[in-house]
């Protein structure tokens, strides 16, 4: 495992996991209450998380959509249709046992957040940046506290602590495991815990915030077109921050 996985709890958990598909050797699916909790079962068992760990949340909704999940797969499992199911094994396996270093991690985002680098030119993409990212730094800076500061090109550009402790605040009010997963997952896709932020406080849909961290992208697309296996990334990814919003909202309702 490399020493980016080992330090991200995300990744780590995630690492643990079998890429392939598996072969289908349940019949029944169901989600049964225990203890508060809300628990995947199996034939009536539990089903367990890749670290054996039972597969469960507080949020019954969200285990819902993990039933739907199991409950659709054929003769095999496909990992690639069971995202929610990805993130809350990682929620359970790593990130319940990682919650400070988890925050930790966004906030090391946030120090080279996305929105605060720019284009000088040409104009028309500046201004594309400046009326796609704008809004959301000032509504970081108005919501949170948080006033970041930007940059043209590359060159890295040091945020005042004070910012930095201002998204760590943030993201006290994100205490239940699979939401603080859903967070992190959101902020290493689009490259910006501010989008994460915003997206998770209803400030921005999950779909403005993924057109919002690809402006540059979409703009140079228009230009050059459309390369047809980044596209295809892109979609595969972007259905990675649609199962984590959909995680995210199921866990504020129990």
């Amino acid at each position: 495992m490399s020493d980016g996985a080992q330090k991200n709890p995300m990744r780590a958990a995630q690492a643990k996991m079998r890429p392939e598909p598996v072969r289908r050797i349940y019949r029944t699916v169901d989600v049964r209450e225990d203890d508060g909790r809300h628990a995947l079962t199996l034939d009536g068992r539990d089903a367990l998380t890749p670290g054996r760990n039972r597969l469960a949340a507080a949020s019954r909704p969200l285990m819902l959509r993990v039933a739907e999940e199991w409950a659709r797969q054929g003769e095999m499992l496909d990992p690639a249709d069971m995202l929610i199911t990805r993130l809350l094994n990682s929620a359970i396996d790593g990130v319940s046992q990682k919650m400070e270093e988890t925050r930790a991690e966004i906030v090391r985002y946030a120090g080279s957040d996305l929105l605060c680098y720019r284009a000088d030119a040409p104009e028309t993409l500046a201004e594309r940046q400046r009326l796609a990212l704008d809004p959301v730094l000032d509504w970081a800076a108005e919501r949170i506290g948080a006033h970041f500061v930007l940059t043209a090109g590359v060159m890295h550009v040091e945020q005042a602590p004070e910012t930095l402790a201002a998204v760590r605040a943030a993201l006290e009010d994100f205490d239940d495991p699979a939401a603080l997963a859903s967070l992190s997952a959101m902020t290493s896709l689009t490259g910006s815990a501010v989008l994460a932020v915003a997206t998770a406080a209803g400030f921005l849909s999950p779909a403005d915030a993924w057109r919002a961290a690809h402006a540059d992208e979409d703009f140079q697309n228009e230009l050059w077109g459309v390369d047809e296996e980044a596209a295809a990334r892109r979609a595969a990814r972007w259905r990675e921050m649609a199962a984590a919003a959909v995680v995210l909202e199921a866990t504020r309702e129990l």
